[in-house]
């Protein structure tokens, strides 16, 4: 008798090879898909660049650990191999700024945060002089929409008017002191010095903006201006016969102007709490909102800050470490 050539399949095993192939596309789906998401999650530029303005000197290392979700750019400005470092160290956290942009000018973030070093210093606007709740309850979207905000909200220093560039002019730019001797201040100085780095375009009458330099723009913000605008403010940067503190600060009094907002620049404390840090239940005057931020007598924070107070006390810092 001769052997069939083949066996006949039972009728049950049909569906169930079916349902088994159904299970294999349907994995195969999955996994494409799985993949998808992953090769988008690298090539996704991430939402948000902080570049910081560093000597070799302070720690950073807060940033890292902190701050994972954003890259991170930490420029060394007393450090030529550094990995991030400027052409000179000059102009203070201006050249870091300025060079971040001209060296990564066509792939910028969407928002970048240009800030200091110190984790705890005088300036940051939070009630223990802490960057690290203002920099993690930043609304980037907010940064997206309005373009350039500043991470102070509180009006002192800089606001309502710090300069009357007209008012305040003083002669004899170019040698760092008076004519009558005094040592020149940034007043003095900015109706010249904004001659040179915006030419034709008006002097304001007054400026205004909350001190110190730390800010977060947008991509579309930056591109607003080419990139040769900031090569050549770069460039007087580095040729000025200013001192390091005069022209970094000139500079700190028209970052607003840069990206695109007026000469005084003073949104009221409470809009700016809201819409910045999403602080929208605060007791506010137009310059301030309580519990917020206190001018300290002293620039400098005494060791043991945020556990130790300016009078040896305990401080009950609840913070990360």
């Amino acid at each position: 008798m001769l052997m069939r050539s083949g066996r006949r399949v039972s009728p049950i095993l049909i569906p169930a090879a079916v349902l088994l192939a159904l299970l294999g596309l349907h994995f195969h789906l999955q996994q494409r898909g799985w993949s998808s998401a992953v090769r988008q999650s690298i090539t996704r530029p991430p939402a948000a660049e902080i570049v910081v303005a560093s000597l070799r000197s302070e720690d950073t290392f807060w940033v890292h650990r902190h701050l994972p979700d954003w890259t991170h750019s930490v420029y060394v400005v007393d450090d030529p191999s550094a990995e991030f470092t400027v052409p000179k160290n000059k102009g203070r956290e201006a050249m870091v700024y300025l060079s971040h942009i001209i060296d990564n000018y066509y792939t910028l973030a969407p928002a970048t945060i240009f800030a200091h070093a110190s984790r705890f210093a005088w300036h940051n606007d939070d009630p223990d002089y802490d960057a690290l709740p203002t920099l993690r309850n930043l609304k980037l979207g907010y940064v997206q929409s309005v373009g350039y905000v500043n991470l102070r909200c509180i009006w002192v220093l800089g606001c309502p008017v710090e300069i009357r560039p007209h008012i305040d002019a003083a002669a004899d730019l170019g040698h760092g002191s008076a004519a009558d001797g005094r040592e020149l201040t940034t007043k003095q100085i900015f109706k010249q010095a904004f001659e040179e780095l915006m030419p034709g375009v008006e002097v304001p009458r007054e400026v205004g903006v909350s001190c110190c330099s730390q800010f977060a723009v947008s991509r579309e913000a930056v591109h607003s201006r080419p990139r040769e605008d900031y090569v050549r403010w770069r460039n007087w940067l580095l040729q000025t016969p200013l001192a390091d503190d005069l022209s970094g600060r000139v500079l700190e009094y028209m970052w607003h102007i840069i990206f695109g907002k007026e000469a005084v620049f003073c949104p009221s404390a409470a809009e700016c709490y809201c819409n910045l840090y999403g602080l929208c239940d605060l007791r506010c005057e137009e310059d301030k909102c309580d519990g917020r931020y206190v001018l300290p007598q002293y620039s400098t924070l005494p060791e043991g800050w945020p556990r130790v107070g300016w009078s040896g006390e305990e401080r009950n810092f609840t913070g990360p470490g």
